[in-house]
């Protein structure tokens, strides 16, 4: 049930490329695209290539493409956006801020696009928004401040809460500014705050079993640690749980508040499209989104037993039932 009008594409899962190649032809551009969490590289990879094709882009006749996933493993990244500069990609494009952060280590003449980074410049990728200089453009749109908005969302869904626990992704650079921001948030909201670092990928289930031993409380996941895992273990475990990307939701979280994915993802095509006309990185200012939803899951708020109340069910830009 849609409650205000925003860009989304569902559908399809995502193109499996080679992960390596041989030397690409002189004539026709490379597009390297690298992204952290596999979980959410189906809907950037449909919808920044349709963008692409949209512009004139056909894979295989005007350009190519080397698309390689870290498949939910952080510690990969360094390697494979070695092995883009190794392949000499015209440009490469990033999703998640591990991935830029890889790619941006691996050089620093290759144009890398950001389709969504978290705080560009508190994380040294560019001197500003405005004039980012060296390598690095794109758009920045994970900001910190989503995941205090998301918390401070939760007393609106779940009145009888007090406590939040926020799941951050150790590895991810991000997660400093992910803890900060959910502080600020439950502070805001008159919450309580727990956190609980995952380092790897089987701690994750675990941390929802501990959670769910000292209820009631609301979980706050970081988007690296798998939005299809962590929505599965949410309902598995019967917490309510929120994340700032609306696949979480569709996966069976509770609630999103975030950026519309699709917007951000067809902005990097127009990036890309750009720096292979000739623009240099550095003279391109850095976009940050400017469309925000509320998504919320009626479907597993009947499963938890949960009442919303009217009033955060209007405020939804769309319920899933």
């Amino acid at each position: 049930m849609k409650r205000r009008e925003f860009i989304t594409l569902l559908g399809g899962a995502a193109a499996a490329l080679p992960l390596t190649a041989a030397t690409p032809q002189s004539n026709v551009p490379t597009i390297g695209v690298l992204v952290a969490s596999s979980s959410s590289s189906e809907k950037f990879w449909r919808i920044f290539r349709e963008a692409l094709r949209e512009l004139g882009y056909v894979d295989g006749q005007n350009v190519r493409f080397e698309f390689l996933s870290d498949q939910g493993q952080t510690g990969r990244l360094p390697d494979l956006a070695t092995q883009l500069v190794r392949l000499k990609v015209n440009v490469i494009v990033t999703c998640f801020t591990p991935a830029t952060l890889a790619a941006k280590r691996a050089t620093n003449e290759i144009p890398i696009v950001m389709a969504l980074t978290g705080n560009p410049v508190e994380n040294g990728l560019a001197k500003s928004l405005a004039k980012p200089g060296g390598n690095v453009t794109g758009v920045g749109g994970l900001g910190a401040e989503l995941i205090g908005k998301a918390v401070e969302l939760i007393p609106e869904v779940l009145s009888s809460v007090h406590r939040v626990v926020a799941l951050a992704n150790a590895p991810d650079p991000f997660s400093v500014l992910f803890l900060e921001s959910a502080r600020t948030g439950a502070k805001s909201a008159g919450l309580s705050v727990d956190e609980i670092l995952i380092n790897k990928g089987e701690e994750l289930e675990s941390a929802f079993a501990t959670i769910n031993k000292r209820p009631p409380v609301a979980v706050i996941v970081q988007p690296t640690l798998g939005l299809k895992r962590s929505a599965a273990f949410a309902l598995k475990h019967r917490l309510p749980a929120v994340s700032i990307f609306r696949e979480f939701v569709e996966e069976g979280g509770l609630m999103s508040y975030g950026i519309v994915e699709a917007d951000v993802y067809r902005r990097a095509a127009a990036f890309v499209h750009n720096i292979l006309k000739g623009a240099m990185p550095g003279d391109l200012p850095i976009e940050q989104p400017t469309k925000f939803e509320v998504v919320i899951n009626v479907k597993t708020a009947k499963v938890l037993d949960l009442a919303l109340s009217p009033m955060i069910l209007a405020r939804a830009d769309e319920l899933i039932e």
